[in-house]
């Protein structure tokens, strides 16, 4: 009944009628907070991650003889960080489920999954979907219908994700092999920084990524993915948990909507976040592990040089002008693991951002713009098929054909070189 109605009852000198208007209000206010309480129960609430738990590994595996080999730890590891990465390679390993977490949008199971060759760790022939509009020269990731990163997989068929249709660029990502990337990380900044050119040479130039660090809360120079999106492997296999297995931490804890319905994700999403769960008696969880697996993974192994035709090769590859953007060393700085101090690494790659024309994705994130790449470090390309960002070059062959913008005068010398030239150059990328 209207407040004005109850007054004009009042003022009636009616006490009955009063009374009676004042209890159907209450029933009325009563009846409504039952039917808010009872939606609120009507929503089961969130049950905790069941992640997957493994014994310690107490000792190294004995060594096997052997030169090292894709997959191994790197050398001069102790007996404590041995044991460090065999705990995380069984997380990289792990298939993850329902219980803990995984989804309800997402790419894969498993770490592992898309990057297993030659070895754990190693690339894959997985893609990846990108997604956005490009309007006057503006890229825009259409994050409220679930961009830039679309997830192929869900855990019931009603969270389907699609590339929507106001999305006018389409890419796809193949996936990176991981080995070495401790090294890469104990490159300090300075080092990245001397690789980028004031003034142009031949056409190159190169910048730095910017990125804001989940791990560390810092702005830091960015060295891991295509676009040189993260800077630390913390972040690295934080932004790998969520994106692309749906699995939240303590640094990435919102959960990914299928193509931005909150609805949808509320009602599916189960298990309560974040779904890696910190061990208190470690203050680590499988993002950690993860990390470390990444951090002690042993760089590429480079093959004997005993091949003459390699070896020409290495002239090939400067003279072409490869070298400008596939930078061949770099040095780590002083560091407390002493497997990572002061380490030459030879990545060639210059860890910078390049406008490559029209090989780049279309894509833009962070400080690299749509047709920025990072340069891919070529150590174990052998080992590495199929080539470049979409994985469109089954040869090295045609993944230098490939390349546009600063890399185009690069690509012009490769296309005058001999037969016999080609394949020293070739024999050369395949050895290192």
């Amino acid at each position: 009944m209207p407040v004005n109605e109850i007054t004009h009852l009042r003022d009636s000198s009616q006490p009955n009628l009063v009374m009676k208007a004042i209890r159907i209000t209450s029933y009325l206010a009563l009846a409504t907070t039952c039917s808010i309480a009872l939606h609120v129960m009507a929503q089961p609430p969130k049950h905790p991650s069941h992640r997957p738990q493994h014994p310690p590994h107490p000792h190294s595996p004995p060594p096997n003889g052997m030169r090292p080999q894709f997959g191994d730890a790197l050398p001069g590891l102790t007996k404590a960080q041995m044991a460090t990465f065999l705990d995380g390679k069984d997380d990289f390993e792990d298939t993850e489920t329902e219980a803990g977490g995984l989804g309800p949008i997402f790419n894969r199971s498993s770490c592992v999954t898309c990057h297993n060759a030659p070895a754990t760790g190693g690339a894959g022939p997985i893609n990846v979907t990108r997604f956005g509009r490009t309007e006057n020269g503006v890229f825009n990731p259409l994050a409220t219908l679930g961009g830039s990163l679309q997830q192929e997989l869900e855990i019931n068929a009603v969270l389907h994700e699609v590339v929507p249709p106001e999305a006018n660029v389409v890419a796809h990502r193949n996936s990176t092999p991981l080995f070495g990337l401790g090294l890469i990380e104990a490159i300090p900044d300075q080092e990245i920084l001397r690789n980028v050119r004031r003034t142009p040479f031949d056409g190159v130039l190169g910048k730095v990524s910017k990125v804001a660090d989940a791990a560390t809360g810092k702005t830091l120079i960015g060295r891991f993915g295509w676009k040189a999106q993260q800077a630390t492997l913390l972040s690295f296999a934080g932004d790998a948990y969520l994106n692309e297995m749906g699995i939240t931490s303590r640094l990435f804890p919102v959960e990914n909507a299928p193509n931005g319905n909150a609805q949808l994700l509320e009602q599916y999403d189960t298990v309560a976040d974040p779904e890696d769960v910190v061990d208190p008696a470690t203050g680590r969880g499988d993002i950690d592990r993860v990390a470390d697996f990444m951090r002690f993974l042993g760089a590429p192994p480079r093959m004997p040089p005993n091949n003459p035709a390699a070896a020409a090769g290495r002239s090939v590859f400067q003279n072409t002008g490869c070298a400008v953007c596939h930078v061949p060393l770099m040095m780590t700085g002083p560091n407390k693991i002493s497997a990572l101090s002061q380490k030459e690494v030879w990545l060639f790659s210059d860890l910078l951002l390049h406008d490559m024309g029209t090989l780049g994705d279309g894509i833009a994130q962070g400080t690299a713009d749509v047709r920025d790449m990072r340069t891919a470090p070529l150590w174990g390309l052998r080992a590495s098929a199929p080539y470049l960002h979409d994985g469109r070059a089954q040869t090295v062959d045609e993944a230098i054909k490939a390349h546009d913008g600063e890399a185009k005068a690069s690509k012009d010398r490769y296309l005058r070189l001999s037969k016999q030239q080609v394949q020293q150059l070739i024999d050369f990328l395949m050895s290192i």
